[in-house]
């Protein structure tokens, strides 16, 4: 028996079978908990209509992760708009999940990575994400990843009548030079 083939790709367009199944990954990812600030699935049409309109925005880039070729979860790369000078430098890692079934094939950590490489070939030098205190495996993976845990925002989400704490990290993605190196 042959293993799962994961892969993650940076991608521009979602064929009709690729955005089906992104769509069925999403309601799962959402349905168990981490999608998006959804506590339920939104309707079809408002799902289709969400990811066709990520590859619509020049700030976003979509990453696709797979599993034996089945689009099964993703993360966006979303660039500071273009009046923000103060903070060109940075980018922000969003939305990023795999569905519960393609999950243990070490795809959430190739979509970070993905994002990292291709923010770093876009010459930002700071990564930042947040993520909700529930989303305990994200949580370990980002530390796991370097990511630093620099805040926490008490209220930043209402699930099930609760407030829940979100946590915020950053990551440098470039060393910093010191006064003494070139």
């Amino acid at each position: 028996m042959r293993a799962p083939k994961p892969t993650v790709e940076h991608t521009t367009e979602l064929s009709d079978t690729d955005l089906h199944d992104l769509c069925e990954a999403t309601d799962m990812a959402v349905l168990d908990g981490g999608g998006f600030g959804w506590l339920k699935p939104p309707p079809r049409h408002r799902l289709e209509s969400y990811w066709r309109g990520v590859l619509l925005v020049p700030e976003r880039e979509l990453f696709l992760a797979r599993l034996d070729g089945v689009a099964c979860g993703s993360a966006q790369l979303v660039k500071p708009p273009r009046n923000n000078e103060a903070q060109r430098f940075a980018a922000t890692l969003q939305h990023s999940f795999v569905a519960p079934w393609a999950r243990g094939h070490g795809l959430a950590r190739m979509l970070v990575k993905a994002v990292e490489q291709r923010a770093r070939s876009e010459h930002f030098r700071i990564l930042n994400l947040d993520v909700r205190e529930t989303q305990t495996v994200a949580i370990k993976l980002y530390e796991s990843l370097g990511y630093v845990k620099w805040g926490t925002h008490p209220h930043y989400a209402r699930v099930r009548g609760r407030d829940v704490q979100g946590h915020f990290f950053y990551k440098e993605l470039t060393k910093k030079k010191t006064q003494d190196e070139p």
